[in-house]
């Protein structure tokens, strides 16, 4: 045990990235950045402070949210093979460690959006309130995936309001793409715990409709998000550049949605991770590319 301990301790960085799931940062952020110099676009002007600051918004919410989560499911967690690993049911972090995790980091995103401007101060607890409570809805609500899309969706908006100050169209149709996007995979990614979750009495969309149905949900909320990308498309008359990342994107849509069938479910982990990471990426870069050379 003595040695346990101490290999825990000298890779608490490590573990605390794990809880996290740090990786998945790679789902929000790059909107945020596109959110973020839609604004200058726009007629905002840049600020290397701004920037940092709404890169640290980001890492704090998120940090927060997947903390209360993983706090909040521990006993679940506890339960189900595939997470019992985890680190709280683990015993790799403790409960009182995660839980002052979660208040650490929301009074630094607080403090950072502070920093930032009123508005972006102001919005600042109704931002935590969606982004922590999504831990409870799938107790009472089997749309607890579009409150966590919800909460994704609300990273370019936010970095908009981070350089204007005020809401205008584009960041939301761009926000709407999102959370009908993560929504969709959310969905695809729950399709593992539908026997588990069933077992609990907890809510999902596979839980309610079954996995064909469920996959037919997603594919309806992934064509809400590229009508939405479309119409952010046609309003922002992007140059060509951003209709590769605008195809690139889409196309990761549709591929995702091969991937994964009712009676086989082995590349959910690789529809979910690899091809969503490369639609907001590719999406990001591409748009960067549009905003710097046009």
């Amino acid at each position: 045990m003595p040695h346990r301990i101490t290999f825990a301790q000298n890779f608490v960085v490590k573990n605390y990235l794990s809880l996290i799931k740090f990786s998945h940062t790679i789902f929000a952020m790059p909107f945020a950045i596109v959110g973020f110099f839609l604004a200058i676009e726009s007629g905002g002007s840049f600020s290397w402070q701004k920037l940092v600051l709404v890169v640290l918004c980001m890492v704090f919410a998120r940090s927060a949210a997947m903390a209360f989560n993983r706090y909040i499911d521990r006993a679940f967690d506890a339960q189900n093979p595939r997470t019992k690993i985890r680190e709280i049911p683990a015993g790799i972090i403790s409960e009182k460690s995660a839980l002052f995790f979660v208040l650490l980091n929301c009074g630094l995103f607080i403090i950072s959006t502070f920093f930032i401007n009123s508005i972006c101060f102001y919005l600042s607890p109704v931002a935590l309130a969606v982004i922590l409570g999504y831990s409870y809805t799938k107790r009472f609500t089997a749309l607890c995936h579009l409150v966590l899309g919800l909460g994704l969706s609300l990273a370019p908006i936010g970095a908009f309001l981070a350089v204007k100050g005020q809401f205008e169209w584009l960041p939301i149709l761009l926000s709407f793409t999102v959370l009908f996007w993560v929504s969709g995979f959310d969905i695809i990614y729950a399709l593992q715990d539908e026997e588990f979750d069933k077992g609990l009495k907890l809510n999902s969309i596979p839980v309610k409709f079954g996995k064909k149905g469920a996959l037919n949900v997603a594919r309806f909320l992934h064509i809400l998000s590229f009508s939405f990308l479309l119409i952010f498309a046609l309003m922002g008359k992007f140059s060509w550049p951003f209709w590769i990342g605008f195809t690139i994107y889409s196309s990761m849509l549709v591929f995702q949605h091969t991937l994964v069938k009712p009676h086989d479910l082995s590349k959910v982990n690789l529809a979910f991770m690899t091809t969503n990471g490369i639609a907001s990426v590719v999406f990001s870069v591409f748009y960067l590319l549009d905003y710097f050379l046009f």
